[in-house]
């Protein structure tokens, strides 16, 4: 027993230092993790807090009421006779999410199926990086291959397309959200467990079968919230649709016209011609609050379908 006491007093005098040492960088990284979760909480709250006072102080200009803001289709702000309806800058960023959605959604589903589904090793590993590099390319280059390229292009085959328009904001917002539409499609596909597929092919079903009405019934809520995601990246979407679909606020649904989103009427106010202070100005946060919303509100809807996905999953 003298020899088992004397060998643990020996590791705990060699040991015991070390193991201080790492209790106390444990406690160091907790306190640093604390730190970042609290500073995030601060500067959404802060974000929050500005956006809305200076949203209630444009409210409280005598130029603008709340019925106009929200019902009117007249956005002019800077003009002599300024007139503060939203609803074009709204129809304008719809129109930019909904088209590249309708573009990049069955391009995204599909080479998540190839992915997930069809490709081998070779051709996964492949495929998927050269996607995924598509989301580091700057957004201000996709502006101008939409102004340079695509455009003309489209031009080309309708000689009404406007040097600015919809059609090509859509096309290079579309490319923008394809890899995470892609990617999320695929994780979803992924996570449905094997022995689901492998029970209906043991069963006689094809694998298009087992696709078609196993694996996308069970990846569905995966793949709503992806698509979700994928709005929400595109309505925030700012210089490449400042270039490419130009900065003419109008209700339309014409592609081959020129529009403005919101975040384009952003750009356009924090260029610095506007006073700082006037009602014209206050536009800014008005318009910013009226886009936070909008995208906390489908983010929120795509965090409950990615939790009921999770769910079901099990």
């Amino acid at each position: 027993m003298s020899s088992v006491g004397a060998n643990y007093s020996e590791t705990r005098a060699r040991f015991g230092p070390r193991k201080t040492f790492f209790r106390r960088l444990e406690t160091l990284i907790k306190f640093l993790f604390f730190l970042s979760a609290f500073f995030s909480v601060i500067i959404t709250v802060g974000i929050t807090f500005i956006l809305l006072k200076e949203t209630i102080a444009f409210f409280q200009s005598p130029e603008v009421t709340l019925r106009e803001f929200f019902t009117t289709t007249d956005w002019s702000p800077t003009f002599a006779n300024p007139k503060f309806g939203v609803l074009p800058l709204v129809n304008g960023t719809l129109i930019i999410a909904i088209g590249s959605l309708l573009i990049a959604t069955p391009i995204g589903l599909l080479t998540a199926i190839y992915l997930s589904q069809y490709a081998s090793p070779r051709a996964r590993n492949i495929i998927k990086p050269i996607l995924e590099l598509l989301a580091g390319i700057p957004t201000v280059v996709y502006g101008f291959l939409g102004l340079f390229y695509v455009t003309p292009i489209l031009q080309r085959f309708f000689p009404t397309v406007e040097v600015f328009n919809a059609a090509s904001g859509c096309i290079v917002v579309a490319v923008m959200v394809l890899p995470l539409i892609t990617t999320l499609c695929d994780d979803a596909f992924s996570a449905v467990p094997k022995s689901m597929g492998e029970g209906a092919l043991a069963l006689g079903s094809t694998k298009f079968e087992v696709i078609q009405k196993i694996k996308f019934r069970a990846a569905l809520s995966g793949i709503a919230a992806s698509i979700i995601l994928a709005m929400s990246r595109a309505i925030g979407e700012t210089m490449a649709v400042t270039l490419a679909a130009g900065q003419s606020p109008k209700m339309t649904l014409n592609p081959a016209e020129s529009i403005q989103t919101m975040t384009a009427y952003i750009v356009q106010i924090s260029k610095g011609d506007t006073p700082v202070g006037s009602t014209s100005y206050l536009t800014l946060y008005a318009v910013g609050f009226v886009l936070f919303v909008i995208t906390m509100t489908l983010n929120i809807i795509a965090k409950k379908l990615v939790l009921r996905f999770r769910i079901l999953s099990v």
